[in-house]
């Protein structure tokens, strides 16, 4: 009879082993590791962040090319890497958050292993743009956003700001050695090491990034027990992935945050990866800086930018994020009127002050920003933040070939640093006018 009653109940021990529960009482929910692969993951695919103001006046030397042809590269990276970052937020929904993750990781050590083959300029385009555009796309903050979202519902956004700090953290790792490297030996092992650091995170992506909650036989961090709607499914949906992007896009774009965010994370893509990260480097190295002392300023950024994008995440959870863009906004702005004051042969020590809040304030953005995605479209706020930050490296593409062109007919980078002032004001002007819960309303018929 026992042997019966066993029997009988095995069908519901079944369908309850395959419902999510929440986890048993243990030192570390695996949300948590998830994040921290996640964010060595980040790290990896952040060196080349840190290459092209670093490797510019190298390969200039070697081969002869313009500013405005190397710009022209960067250019096309950061175009693939923000209308790469909708799409892949649908792939990883579609196809899993490790094979998407893993892909890019393998895109971006080739195309910086193959650098080093380089001698026309078409290449650099082939290997700088197409492949490690491909790659940093699929692994841009959309990715942060798509690990909060799944894994967590308490603490969304101070997990948003550790992971975006892991790019930060990639440049602090990446950077001074680039540059030393770019010197002696030379700029094509800067490569190489660049290629090293994404491939080594690959089999830690792959045993240990779990695609989702269910996959672990558990709730997403913070979720209430027997909450289904805080349980999603170990598999998204079946749409075709670009179908599912094209299909939040057009929702998205009938609600009047979505054009507000677009515009105001253009702004923030041209004065930060498009100017500070393209050409400062150069632009100090114009004024008799040597590259390794900017490079090593370039890197100071990048501690304060860990520090500023985590603290932003612990306000996102506490305060209005809208106001909080408008701050980041304006101060930033106020940085690059001053710039071109500070910039000299040797560090002042106004230029450190400048560095600093430059660096508190780089990506501090991305948590507020994401936030505001979540809180209107629900759902679909990670495709939505995919697609804000497509016009986030459409920016940063413009900024970048603009830049360089005014720096060739110009013979420095005054005018650009000014106009980005300008921008920076107009961008904090539109983020404290978003009105709070503006879009839901209109998104969720839609949704519907």
């Amino acid at each position: 009879m026992s042997t019966r009653s066993d029997e009988a109940a095995v069908p519901g021990e079944r369908e309850a082993a395959a419902v999510p529960r929440p986890a048993p009482r243990r030192r570390l929910h695996p949300a948590w590791i998830v994040a921290a692969v996640a964010f060595l993951a980040l790290v990896g695919a952040a060196g080349f962040r840190a290459a092209p103001g670093v490797l510019m006046v190298p390969l200039q030397q070697e081969f002869g090319w313009s500013t405005t042809v190397l710009s022209a590269a960067v250019s096309i990276n950061l175009v693939l890497f923000g209308l790469t970052a909708p799409f892949a937020a649908a792939l990883m929904e579609r196809f899993g958050i490790r094979k998407v993750t893993a892909l890019a990781l393998v895109l971006i050590g080739m195309g910086s292993a193959l650098t080093v083959l380089v001698n026309q300029s078409w290449q650099i385009l082939l290997t700088w743009g197409l492949l490690i555009g491909l790659g940093t796309g699929s692994m841009a903050l959309v990715f942060a956003a798509t690990i909060a979202n799944t894994w967590f519902v308490k603490s969304r956004g101070l997990v948003i700001g550790i992971l975006t700090a892991g790019s930060a953290a990639g440049q602090l790792v990446f950077l001074p050695f680039i540059a030393v490297l770019a010197q002696d030996p030379g700029w094509r092992q800067a490569s190489l090491l660049i290629a090293a650091g994404a491939l080594a995170v690959v089999p830690l992506v792959l045993k240990f990034l779990k695609n989702s909650p269910a996959d672990a036989g558990v709730l997403p961090y913070g979720a209430e027990a027997g909450s289904a709607a805080q349980a999603p499914a170990a598999t998204g949906p079946r749409t075709n992935a670009a179908v599912r992007a094209l299909q939040v896009l057009r929702r998205a774009s009938r609600v009047r945050t979505f054009w507000a965010l677009v515009a105001g994370f253009a702004i923030c893509g041209a004065t930060t990866n498009g100017l500070i990260g393209t050409h400062f480097i150069p632009s100090a190295h114009d004024h008799g800086m040597p590259e390794t002392t900017a490079a090593g300023l370039l890197a100071v950024v990048g501690i304060f930018d860990i520090v500023g994008t985590i603290a932003s995440g612990w306000l996102t959870d506490r305060f209005n994020p809208r106001i909080l863009l408008a701050v980041y906004y304006q101060f930033r702005g106020i940085g690059l009127l001053v710039l071109p004051l500070l910039l000299s042969a040797e560090v002042q020590p106004s230029m450190i002050v400048f560095v600093v809040i430059y660096g508190l304030d780089w990506v501090a953005t991305v948590p507020p920003t994401a936030a505001i995605c979540r809180e209107t479209f629900g759902a679909d706020g990670s495709v939505v933040f995919g697609w804000v930050f497509a016009a986030h490296q459409l920016g940063a593409a413009a900024a970048a070939l603009a830049a360089g062109a005014v720096r060739d007919a110009t013979g420095h980078y005054t005018y650009a640093w000014l106009g980005a002032a300008a921008m920076c004001t107009v961008a904090a002007v539109i983020s404290a006018t978003i009105r709070r819960n503006s879009g839901a309303r209109d998104a969720a018929p839609s949704a519907a």
